[in-house]
C-alpha cells in the first residue's frame, strides 16, 4: 500500500540536546566542519547523507537519551552551539567599515546552490548564489536572500541503457528539508498574493533557510488556497512554457518585494537601502517598488528615479539567447489593468523592456534590458564579461564607446570553505613537497572509490545486473593523472571536443608510461535533445571496453558530486566557445584544491592565467574561428598536443624520492598565489564597495523632492537635446609642426539650445588614432565657457590640448547632459559630437 499523504514526525530533544536543533536549522553546518563532524557522529553508517535535518529525524527515543547522559557528547555539542552564538552575534569585517554602509541589502536570484540537502539551483548561477550568500554572512553583511521554493528542484539524471540522459522530479517536502515556515504572530503562516488576469489569484507561503547570518526567502506556491495552476507555478527550476515562467518570475520579482516587508515588519529587521538582482529573472522587483512609491505620492518618473538610485544589477549571460524574452502582449495582459500593476502606465512598463535598441524584436520585452533600464549600477562577473557585456548592450547608450558604457565588472569567486577539503584547508605554508603530494594522492584515490560507486549505481539504473559489473572494481587508479570536466551541458560548453579525434584521445587514455584518466558529468536542460546528444555521445565513448577503465560519465552531478571531485582530480578541464564562458567557476573551486587549470582564455581564467597556475588552450581565429568544423578540430588538436607534451610530462617527471618537484611547484603557487584572487569573500567586498555602499549613498540622496526634479531635469533635457550641436571647433594656429609638449589652444561653439551650460558638460577627447582614425585609449578634459551666448545663442567654450603622446593623434568635442545625481555621465544616453562632414572646422581634428 502506498500512503495518500506523506509528512514528518520531529523527536522530542531533551532540554540538554535542543541546541541540536538550532545547529541543524542553521546551514552554516554546511561549510562549518566541526559541526558536520558532530552531526556525523550521530549517523555512523550515512544514512542521512550528513544532512542534519534527516539525521535528527532518525534518531530515536533510546538513543536520544543516550547522548543526553553522554558527557563527552554534551561538550562537543556545546561547543558548537557556543562558537554558533559568536559566529551570529559578534562583529565581522562589516560592522568594521566607515561611513554608513547599508543598513540591509535584498539579493534576488531564481536559484541558490547552498547546499545538496536543499537542491535549489540547476548549475553556476545557483551555486554563486549560494557562495554570495555564504560569503556575506562571514564577512557579516546585512543580505537578505530571495529566491523560490521549488518542490521539485531541478531534476534528477540517469542514464538509459543506450546512454539517453533521462529527467526525474522527486517531490520535496519542506518538512524533511532545513527550512521554516514563516508566520505571523497570531500563529497563521505569513503569505504574499499577487493578483492575475481573469479576476484569480496567486497565493504564496514564505519558507526561511538561515545560512548563517543571513536569511534566505522562499517563496512556495504550493498552498490550498490557490487552484491548480497556481499551486505548481513553484513546481520546478526552470520549467514550464513562457506563461509559467512569467509567473515565476512575477512571484519572484514582485511577490519576493512584498516577503521582504513582510519579513521586516515580522522580524524587525531594517528596511532594505539596496536591491540586487541576480540576472533578469527578478528584473520585475523594480516595477513593484515603482507601484509602491506610486502610493507614496510620487509619479512614475520620480519613482523609477528613486528605484533606479538603489538598484543593482548583474548579467550572467554573454549571450542574447541566455536572457529571459516575453511576448509584449503577455507582459501587458499579466501586469496591466486586469494584471498585477493596474496603477502603472502599461506603455511605461512596456518601454522598459524594450529590445529594439539592442537589434531585437518589436514585439519582445527584454528582461536583462529592463533590468539595466531599472539599475543605476550594473555588472558583469569578469573582466572579459565586463567588455562583452557591454558591446551586446552598447545599442542602450548610443554614441558612446564601449569602455564608457556604464556596465563595470566583478569577476565571480568561489566560498572556500564550502569547496576546500579540510585536509587542503589544514595545509601550512611551510609543508614540504613530499607532503603535498602524498596528500594530493590520497584525494585522488578518495575520488577513484568515489566513482567507482557512483558508476557500479549508474549502471544498476540502466539495467545491469550485479554479476557483469566487476569490472567496475578497477576503473580509473589512484596513480594516473586525472582530468576533470563536470558543468552544466549547453553546446556552447563543447562537452565532446575532447572526443574530436577518437583515436588520439585513446592513445592518450592508454599512453604505456604516461597514461591519463577522465572524469565526466554534466546535465543537459530537460528540453535540449542536442545536449542530451552529446551527453550520450560522450557515455558511449565511456562505455567502451577498450577504455571504460580510463573515463567515466558520472550522471546526476550536484554539489555532493563535486566537492569529492574537485580535491580529487590533478587537472580541471574548461573549453568553452570564447568569449561564451560568463565566469566558469567550477575552475576557481579546483584551484582551491590544488588542483590545475587547463582552459580556454575565457571569463576568470582570461585575467588570472599565468603559466604557474595551469595551461592555457589556443583558440583559432580569423577565418578558422569562422568555419565551426575547423575551428574545432584546430582547438581540439591543441588540447591534445598540450596534454601529450606538456601537462603528462609534467606530472610523471618524478625526482630519486618519487616527487615531481615541477607538479608540486605549480600546485603551490595555485594555492599560495592564485587561491585568494578566486574567493567569494572577495566578491562580496568588492560589491559591497564599489556598488552597495555607493547606491545606498545614491539612495539616501535622492528623497522625494530630489526625485521629482531629478525625473523633470531628464525630461527637459532630452525634450532639448536635439537642438544641442557643437557648431565651430578650432584648435591653433598651425598643426604642421606640432610637437609633444605642445598645448594648442582650443576654441568650441556649442549650440545649447532651451538648455543652459549648468545642464551640460563639453569635454575635449584626444589620443593616438588609428588607420580608421578611431582614438585609442581616450582622455577627456572638460572644456568652461569663454563667454556668454552670443547673438545666436551659441556658447563658446575654450581650453587647451595637450600633446602628451607621439605618433598619429586626434581630438574630438562632445557635450554630455551633467547633474550632481547621475552616477555615470553616460546615464541618460545622451551625446552630441561635432558633424563629419568638416572635420577641419566642425569636426574632429586628426594630427598625423
Amino acid at each position: 500500500m502506498k500512503a495518500i499523504r506523506r509528512f514528518t514526525v520531529r523527536p522530542v530533544l531533551p532540554d540538554t540536546l535542543r541546541p541540536l536543533a538550532d545547529l541543524a536549522r542553521n546551514l552554516r553546518w554546511s561549510w562549518h566542519e566541526p559541526t558536520r563532524e558532530l552531526f556525523a557522529s550521530l549517523d555512523p553508517d550515512g544514512h542521512a547523507d550528513g544532512d542534519p535535518v534527516r539525521v535528527l529525524g532518525g534518531i530515536d527515543a533510546g538513543r536520544l537519551a543516550a547522548l543526553a547522559a553522554d558527557e563527552d557528547f554534551q561538550g562537543r555539542l556545546r561547543a558548537a552551539a557556543e562558537d554558533l552564538d559568536r559566529y551570529l552575534h559578534e562583529p565581522r569585517w562589516y560592522q568594521r567599515q566607515p561611513g554608513e554602509p547599508p543598513a540591509s541589502i535584498a539579493y534576488f536570484s531564481p536559484e541558490f546552490g547552498v547546499t545538496d540537502a536543499l537542491p535549489q539551483y540547476s548549475g553556476g548561477l545557483g551555486i554563486l548564489a549560494g557562495d554570495h550568500l555564504k560569503a556575506a554572512s562571514d564577512l557579516g553583511v546585512p543580505l537578505i536572500g530571495v529566491g523560490l521554493l521549488y518542490r521539485h528542484g531541478y531534476f534528477r539524471q540517469s542514464l538509459s541503457r543506450d546512454g539517453w540522459q533521462q529527467e526525474h522530479y522527486p517531490v520535496l517536502d519542506p518538512g524533511e528539508l532545513p527550512v521554516t515556515l514563516l508566520r505571523e504572530p497570531d500563529g497563521p503562516p505569513a503569505r504574499v498574493t499577487l493578483a492575475l488576469p481573469g479576476g484569480r489569484s496567486l497565493h504564496a507561503h514564505l519558507w526561511i533557510a538561515q545560512v548563517g547570518r543571513v536569511p534566505l526567502l522562499m517563496l512556495d506556491s504550493d498552498v490550498e488556497e490557490n487552484a491548480p495552476g497556481e499551486r505548481e507555478v513553484t513546481d520546478r527550476l526552470y520549467g514550464g512554457g513562457s506563461e509559467h515562467r512569467l509567473l515565476q518570475e512575477m512571484l519572484l520579482g514582485i511577490g519576493g518585494v512584498r516577503a521582504v516587508r513582510t519579513w521586516c515588519r515580522l522580524t524587525g529587521t531594517p528596511a532594505p537601502e539596496v536591491f540586487h538582482t541576480n540576472e533578469g529573472h527578478a528584473g520585475l522587483l523594480g516595477l513593484e517598488r515603482i507601484r509602491e512609491l506610486a502610493g507614496d505620492g510620487l509619479d512614475f518618473d520620480a519613482a523609477l528615479e528613486t528605484v533606479r538610485a538603489g538598484t543593482v544589477f548583474t548579467t550572467h549571460t554573454p549571450v542574447p539567447a541566455g536572457i529571459d524574452r516575453f511576448d509584449r502582449a503577455l507582459i501587458a495582459r499579466h501586469l496591466g489593468e486586469d494584471g498585477e500593476l493596474p496603477g502603472l502606465d502599461v506603455g511605461r512598463i512596456l518601454a522598459l523592456g524594450d529590445e529594439t535598441p539592442l537589434g531585437g524584436e518589436p514585439g519582445v520585452f527584454n528582461m536583462a534590458a529592463m533590468g539595466l533600464r531599472l539599475a543605476q549600477r550594473a555588472n558583469g562577473v569578469s573582466t572579459l564579461h565586463g567588455a562583452v557585456s557591454r558591446a551586446m548592450f552598447a545599442g542602450l547608450w548610443p554614441g558612446f564607446d564601449g569602455d564608457e558604457i556604464p556596465l563595470t565588472s566583478i569577476t565571480n569567486g568561489v566560498h572556500a570553505p564550502t569547496w576546500t577539503a579540510p585536509e587542503v584547508a589544514r595545509l601550512g605554508p611551510d609543508t614540504d613537497d613530499r607532503t603535498l603530494w602524498e596528500l594530493r594522492r590520497t584525494l585522488r584515490e578518495r575520488l577513484v572509490t568515489d566513482v567507482r560507486q557512483r558508476l557500479r549505481a549508474s549502471w544498476r539504473q540502466r539495467g545491469a545486473a550485479a554479476a557483469e559489473l566487476g569490472w567496475t572494481d578497477t576503473v580509473l587508479d589512484p596513480d594516473v593523472l586525472t582530468i576533470g570536466f563536470a558543468r552544466r551541458v549547453p553546446s556552447y560548453k563543447r562537452l565532446t571536443l575532447m572526443l574530436r579525434d577518437k583515436d588520439r584521445l585513446r592513445a592518450l587514455l592508454l599512453h604505456p608510461e604516461r597514461p591519463v584518466q577522465l572524469v565526466v558529468a554534466g546535465k543537459a536542460h530537460p528540453a535540449d535533445d542536442g545536449g542530451k546528444k552529446l551527453v550520450q555521445e560522450l557515455v558511449r565513448f565511456a562505455d567502451d571496453p577498450r577504455v571504460r577503465h580510463r573515463i567515466v560519465f558520472l550522471p546526476d552531478y550536484g554539489m555532493a558530486m563535486a566537492r569529492g571531485l574537485y580535491p580529487g582530480c590533478d587537472v580541471w578541464l574548461n573549453n568553452p566557445l570564447r568569449p561564451l564562458e560568463a565566469c566558469g567557476t567550477s575552475g576557481m573551486k579546483a584551484a582551491l584544491n590544488g588542483c590545475l587549470n587547463l582552459s580556454v582564455l575565457d571569463g576568470w581564467w582570461d585575467e588570472w592565467f599565468e603559466p604557474d597556475f595551469g595551461w592555457a588552450i589556443p583558440t583559432a581565429d580569423g577565418a578558422a574561428a569562422l568555419d565551426e568544423d575547423r575551428r574545432d578540430d584546430l582547438e581540439a588538436a591543441a588540447l591534445y598536443e598540450l596534454i601529450e607534451r606538456r601537462v603528462a610530462p609534467r606530472f610523471y617527471d618524478r625526482g630519486p624520492d618519487g616527487v615531481p618537484a615541477g607538479w608540486t611547484a605549480m600546485v603551490r603557487r595555485t594555492l599560495t598565489d592564485l587561491g585568494p584572487k578566486v574567493l567569494a569573500d572577495r566578491m562580496v567586498r568588492e560589491y559591497v564597495t564599489r556598488l552597495y555602499a555607493p547606491a545606498a549613498a545614491a539612495h539616501r540622496a535622492l528623497g522625494p523632492a530630489e526625485a521629482r526634479d531629478l525625473a523633470a531635469w531628464k525630461a527637459r533635457v532630452r525634450g532639448a537635446w536635439p537642438k544641442v550641436s557643437v557648431d565651430h571647433v578650432e584648435v591653433g594656429d598651425d598643426l604642421e609642426d606640432a610637437e609633444l609638449g605642445a598645448t594648442p589652444a582650443l576654441r568650441v561653439r556649442v549650440a545649447l539650445g532651451e538648455l543652459t551650460p549648468d545642464d551640460v558638460e563639453v569635454q575635449v577627447v584626444t589620443g593616438r588614432v588609428d588607420p580608421d582614425d578611431r582614438l585609442l585609449d581616450p582622455r577627456t578634459t572638460v572644456l568652461k565657457p569663454a563667454a556668454g551666448p552670443d547673438l545666436e545663442g551659441r556658447v563658446p567654450y575654450a581650453g587647451a590640448l595637450s600633446l602628451d603622446r607621439t605618433g598619429p593623434f586626434g581630438c574630438t568635442v562632445r557635450v554630455l547632459p551633467s547633474h550632481r545625481l547621475l552616477a555615470h555621465p553616460a546615464e541618460p544616453g545622451l551625446v552630441t559630437l561635432p558633424s563629419e562632414t568638416g572635420a577641419a572646422e566642425n569636426g574632429g581634428v586628426i594630427l598625423r
